[in-house]
């Protein structure tokens, strides 16, 4: 599957350098080069992920993002803010439109791929079909954010828990580290205590039954 990144930023430096980066590594990149610019090109083309810078001309990043979420359409797009270190004012505004993660820059090309898969990956979480179907007990419906188990039962679980749970389930078997959890879950610039995954966890085996999710000793978790 191709995915569709939308890149905003009213810098064409920013653009080509960030476009370059995630056209090689096979995504479809498309740019915008201010908020107002950035909602009219994402209700065309419906992006996968929107990469936003905060400070821009016509239209703030925020604003846009506030913009983006009142669609529909574009109600299971991952919104990111690409913007400079120290800004953790707009960290909270950005949240509160409806911003998914934070990526600082300046960053690495290297780092800079790897948080954009971690944060399609909550895509691929929410999508079925895949081979083993067959072998899971729950159904994640990202489109009301709820987790049907096989008997009907509807849970309604946290914004983190529900992330955290899909990412899991969305490879059977596979052990997931500490790192990428929180790379995906809660994103790298997101200072959180050591605890805190095992906090979510538990709660999870506390709605979901405690034999699903499978605890490796010094490397993360898996859903079995």
């Amino acid at each position: 599957m191709s995915y569709k990144v939308l890149l905003v930023d009213d810098e064409p430096d920013i653009l080509e350098f960030v476009s370059y980066n995630l056209t090689k590594e096979g995504f479809d990149v498309y740019t915008a080069s201010n908020g107002k610019e950035a909602v009219t090109k994402a209700l065309e083309i419906i992006p996968h992920l929107v990469i936003l810078d905060v400070m821009m001309p016509v239209m703030d990043g925020v604003e846009a993002c506030e913009q983006m979420r009142s669609y529909e359409q574009l109600k299971h797009t991952i919104i990111a803010f690409l913007t400079a270190r120290g800004e953790d004012y707009s960290q909270i505004a950005g949240f509160d439109a409806g911003a998914d993660d934070y990526i600082s820059k300046p960053i690495s090309p290297k780092v800079l791929v790897s948080r954009v898969k971690a944060l399609l990956k909550r895509l691929d979480a929410g999508e079925g079909g895949n081979e083993h179907d067959q072998e899971k007990y729950l159904r994640i419906d990202r489109e009301r954010y709820l987790v049907i188990t096989e008997t009907g039962k509807e849970l309604s679980l946290p914004r983190k828990e529900f992330e955290l749970l899909a990412l899991l389930y969305s490879k059977p078997h596979k052990v997931f580290s500490r790192e990428e959890i929180f790379s995906a879950v809660w994103g790298d610039d997101v200072i959180v205590g050591d605890r805190t995954i095992d906090v979510h966890i538990r709660k999870l085996r506390e709605k979901i039954g405690e034999n699903h999710i499978v605890t490796i000793k010094g490397v993360g978790y898996k859903y079995e």
